[in-house]
């Protein structure tokens, strides 16, 4: 029987903000599947799910899911002062501070996590892909970092914990 823990508003607060920018567990769940297929043979969608969900019960995700929308929608909006409306709305490659956030992310479960970010951070592939779609005036310079994070950190859970079960 899977634990279900209580959810608080902090938490229902960041998980609707991913929806209303169009993401869902399931598409981070596609990134933890991308990361881990070759290393877990007949590794089950349910269980990418289970530790997607595990690492959003985190306060410290919770609070960049939060932190990170929340600018992004300003810059969207314009209602930034320069420069930093600018850098953000051009997702400015020496800007930093959004990969900053995410690092607290995938440091949760250690450092393997790191090699898996900057993987995907390079690929895009799924959701990522779509969140880097410029041409779709949407702003996502934290979110794709931020959710690039979320899937790093559950594919290290889910390595973790494949470990321990051998």
């Amino acid at each position: 029987m899977p634990h279900h823990h209580e959810m608080n508003e902090v938490e229902k607060t960041a998980r609707r903000r991913l929806q209303e920018r169009g993401v869902t567990i399931q598409d981070i769940a596609d990134l933890v599947y991308f990361l881990q297929e070759k290393y877990h043979p007949g590794l089950d969608m349910t269980e990418c799910i289970h530790n997607v969900e595990r690492v959003i019960a985190k306060r410290e995700v919770q609070n960049a899911i939060l932190t990170g929308v929340e600018l992004d929608v300003l810059a969207e909006q314009k209602k930034l002062t320069e420069p930093l409306q600018s850098i953000l709305e051009t997702d400015e490659s020496l800007y930093g501070v959004d990969e900053i956030l995410s690092f607290a992310i995938v440091n949760i479960y250690g450092s393997i996590g790191f090699t898996n970010y900057g993987y995907i951070d390079k690929e895009k592939p799924g959701i990522l892909g779509k969140l880097n779609d410029k041409s779709t005036g949407e702003c996502h310079t934290f979110l794709d970092d931020i959710v690039g994070a979320i899937a790093a950190a559950a594919s290290s859970r889910l390595a973790h914990s494949a470990r321990n079960a051998e």
